[in-house]
């Protein structure tokens, strides 16, 4: 029986594992539809068990029954015996109990935790590799790594190179000790690495790999992994040695920030950023650098590497690269192939060496570059002169076409039939030809319902949004024929819902007028009746607010907002619900400060009416809402006609749901015909690959549409949609499984041909044939027993197979060196050709992968600042032209 429970504990656990391996690649099994796949595989680990547990069931109702029978007749016996002591005839038998003795057991005591290397010697010096080889345990049958020798100096900076599956990662796991070598030894100043502390030892190594695990934490704590007694400064220091610290400071809860399972919130780039981070808080006296700048933009990239140049010295540092280009100042460098060393020596050495493997590697970089920056970089030289000729001129356009806004904003405000529709809502008009004047110089009061427009009327004075129909003038003159800065400049909000930011609140007021004098911020505060309650506190001005103004209660924000908006002297006061959140005390006070600031100026005021609604039953009305969104998504229709491949984004918005102020798109516009091949470019955090979310509803929009062939995708069935995608991300997940159920997941009876020549033409193929067994071998968990570049490999082979009518690629061959780079592009190339009908949309930094583009689209802050072919886009000489530019400088 003990047996039974064992192994149905073992089934138990490669069950938890199977919904561990779901959900933190949740993404990946939508997105190839394999939920059911996963749903039977689940069952069928747990069908092992069933016969176990009836088994189980019956010997414990036998063994209970013994048990309780054994039970009840012992006491019987018991009590039986107990008589005939206490009886006369054997009331000398009582003194049986005076021979009972014991005997004292010796337990020998082992502390499984007791460690006996020593855990306080100081870890530095050279790193050597003897002869080292190694053999996966899952892969008995290839040597990885076959006798290798090589030798790390402290302090400098070594290099391995070589093409994919040659062993350099390997070396990085072996010095981590997730493994132990085969034979050989490795060795930190000459004493074996099996001498130091485990613990000590990797707390001493700050490593950055190609796939940054990021933890479903804030940016704090996942930095904070690196070293757990970490301040705070440190933590923040190590952000901005990593380049991290200015966008973390852009987000809406900064360091707090969730970054969801796997750092799902975040884009490539961030992940790696906050990745590098982690490992420099620690201090590590080695570096491990596993293709730690592969997924981010030039930009990023350089930026990064001065970072990671800086982090280098006076540490011994490892540098695993496909660019080569990263790696032409390490001390040391040596070429790998098939787990042994076949060069080294330093950049110059290895390039004067005649028929060398590296010097090849490298001139077919650079016989890339070339070909695809030869013309880029004539035109950007032929252009250079013109742009200098330029900038004078342009310069003295801004800064007239700027000067000409400056109109006197001042007067009446007048709404003349004014119609409104919010892009996300167009079948529901929230303004119907509103007409009213707001005199100057008096209040003017705007009164109604939830929903009926008054919010809106703010909306569109401050332009937020533009009227559908009618117009908006001050003074006669049209709302849109003055300077939008100017015009908000001269404008004050004081909302419902205060906004403070973490820091003093002499800053917090001087957000109303950067320039403000102390004088001129303290009469603020004193019209806002906010100026003694600061002056009584500790610090005065310069108290910290905390986030949001959590320290304040909901007056003293209010009042501070209030002498924020006060301190640049507007002309207008548009006041939002400004005290409906206040207690009765404090909405005293406010009034009393709203009523003196609304001297002189033009003052609107939006309150709701003054009665309390009940709503009952409305909890009931929502679930019952919810559930028929449900419904609505699982039975959705599919579309009755062949898909030809049209995708339009028309309007689109959309906000994160866990960072609700981050405008992520706005009003994004993209066309995508059939059979086209379209790029999106930007930096990191633009919103390229939130593109592709939506297009896979892992999320749907906040506002606008999203047409597949003119039909919205929230009306078709979500299973057909993703079923017309095939997706090659950054980061490949792999399952746990064999090499061809994951080419195949989740399609059902494929024939091991088509799984073949998918292998084929993803230049896959030959490796796996290579394997002892072929495409049964397993893969281990998340890929684990193959290379990064082996991975994508087979997540093509993946899409491949399934021969979908768009093609999405997310950076999908940022993580191989340039040749299986060139040869899985050509093969991309291929799987579009083939199918006249293929519609592409490609995600890269790398420019070369989108040259051959029908259209590029350039994102920036969430909308397309320029499109168009390679060629037209260089001679417009923006965005575009700009990246190209810092692309060939680098």
């Amino acid at each position: 029986m003990a047996n039974e429970v064992i192994n149905d504990l073992i089934t138990y656990s490669r069950a938890r594992q199977i919904v561990q391996e779901v959900f933190s690649s949740v993404r990946t099994v939508l997105s190839l539809n394999g939920s059911k796949f996963e749903q039977k595989r689940y069952e069928k680990e747990l069908d092992t068990t069933r016969w176990n547990s009836i088994r189980q069931g019956a010997l414990f109702g036998i063994f209970t029954g013994w048990l309780f029978l054994s039970s009840s007749l012992a006491y019987s016996v018991g009590f039986i015996f107990g008589s005939l002591l206490i009886s006369p005839k054997f009331s000398h038998s009582l003194n049986i109990s005076d021979i009972l003795v014991g005997k004292d057991t010796s337990i020998n005591e082992i502390d499984v935790w007791q460690d006996d290397t020593e855990s306080n010697y100081n870890v530095h010096g050279d790193i050597q590799f003897d002869n080292v080889s190694f053999i996966y345990p899952s892969r008995n049958d290839a040597l990885v790594l076959h006798n290798l020798s090589l030798t790390a100096r402290a302090g400098q900076i070594t290099a391995l190179v070589g093409s994919s599956g040659s062993g350099k990662s390997t070396c990085i796991s072996l010095l981590l000790r997730y493994y132990e070598p085969l034979s050989g030894q490795i060795t930190i100043d000459d004493r074996p690495i099996k001498d130091y502390n485990v613990k000590e030892l990797r707390q001493n190594i700050g490593v950055v790999s190609q796939e940054p695990i990021l933890f479903g934490v804030s940016i704090y704590e996942n930095i904070r992994f690196g070293k757990v007694d970490a301040t705070r400064a440190e933590i923040e220091q190590a952000a901005r040695e990593a380049n991290a610290h200015h966008f973390i400071m852009q987000l809406p809860n900064k360091y707090e920030t969730l970054v969801g399972e796997r750092g799902i919130q975040l884009s490539g780039g961030e992940k790696q950023r906050i990745a590098l981070a982690r490992a420099l808080v620690k201090q590590p006296t080695f570096l491990l650098l596993d293709e730690a700048t592969s997924a981010l933009d030039n930009v990023s990239e350089k930026i990064v590497q001065e970072a990671l140049d800086r982090a280098c010295k006076g540490r011994t540092t490892f540098v695993i690269a496909h660019r080569l280009t990263t790696i032409q100042n390490a001390h040391q460098i040596y070429v790998l192939d098939n787990g042994s060393v076949i060069e080294q020596g330093t950049h110059e050495t290895l390039m004067a060496k005649d028929g060398g493997k590296y010097k090849a590697m490298v001139k077919r970089q650079q016989t890339e570059n070339i070909n695809d920056d030869k013309d880029d970089m004539m035109t950007i030289q032929k252009a250079m002169k013109e742009d200098e000729k330029s900038i004078y001129v342009n310069e003295k356009l801004i800064w007239e076409e700027d000067s000409e806004s400056f109109y006197n904003i001042d007067g009446d405000v007048e709404f003349d039939n004014i119609n409104f529709t919010y892009p996300s809502r167009k079948d529901t008009s929230v303004l119907c030809n509103l007409s009213f004047i707001a005199r100057a110089g008096q209040t003017t009061a705007l009164v109604g319902s939830t929903g009926s427009g008054k919010s809106t009327c703010i909306s569109l004075i401050l332009r937020y949004y533009e009227p559908s129909s009618g117009r908006i003038t001050i003074d006669g003159r049209q709302l849109t024929d003055y300077n939008v800065r100017q015009l908000r400049q001269s404008i004050g909000v004081v909302s419902q819902e205060p906004i403070l930011f973490g820091i003093t609140i002499y800053e917090n007021i001087r957000f109303g007028k950067v320039n403000a004098t102390r004088a001129e911020i303290e009469q603020a505060a004193r019209e806002a009746n906010v100026h003694n309650f600061v002056m009584q506190l500790p610090n005065k001005y310069e108290t910290l607010v905390g986030e949001r103004g959590i320290q304040l209660s909901g007056g003293e924000k209010q009042r501070i907002a209030l002498a924020r908006a006060l301190v640049k002297q507007p002309k207008f006061l548009l006041l939002d619900e400004a005290t409906s959140a206040l207690d009765n005390i404090s909405e005293k006070i406010v009034q009393e400060a709203l009523d003196r600031a609304c001297k002189g100026t033009n003052y609107f005021v939006c309150r709701f009416p003054e009665w309390i609604i009940i709503l009952v039953g409305c909890i009931a009305c929502v679930l019952n809402g919810a559930a028929q969104q449900v419904f609505a998504i699982l039975l959705a229709k599919t579309l009755d006609v062949d898909f030809r491949g049209e995708i339009k984004f028309n309007n689109v918005n959309f906000i994160y749901p866990t960072r609700p102020t981050s405008i992520i798109l706005n009003k994004f516009q993209l066309d995508i015909k059939p059979s086209q091949r379209v790029a999106l470019v930007g930096t990191s955090g633009c919103g390229k690959s939130t593109t592709i979310q939506l297009l896979e509803r892992f999320y749907d929009t906040t506002g606008g549409r999203i047409l597949l062939d003119g039909v919205d995708i929230r009306l078709l069935n979500i299973h057909w949609l993703r079923s017309q995608f095939g997706l090659v991300g950054q980061e490949p997940v792999l399952f746990d499984l064999t090499i061809a159920e994951n080419i195949a997941y989740g399609l059902e009876n494929i024939p091991m041909e088509d799984i073949i020549n998918a292998a084929r033409k993803a230049n896959i193929h030959q490796f796996i044939n290579r394997l002892p067994q072929g495409y049964e071998t397993k893969v281990g968990l998340k890929g684990s027993f193959l290379s990064g570049g082996e991975k994508q490999r087979i997540a093509i082979a993946r899409v491949l197979l399934r021969r979908p009518k768009v093609l999405l690629l997310d950076e999908a061959t940022s993580a191989m060196d340039s040749h299986n780079e060139q040869l899985v592009q050509v093969a991309l190339e291929q799987a579009q050709t083939e199918d006249s009908c293929c519609t592409s949309l490609i995600i890269a930094h790398r420019l070369s992968t989108i040259r051959s583009c029908d259209v590029i689209y350039v994102l920036d802050g969430g909308h397309i600042v320029e499109r168009g072919t390679h060629t037209e886009l260089i001679q417009k000489r923006g965005a575009y032209y700009k990246i190209l530019t810092q692309r060939n400088f680098q």
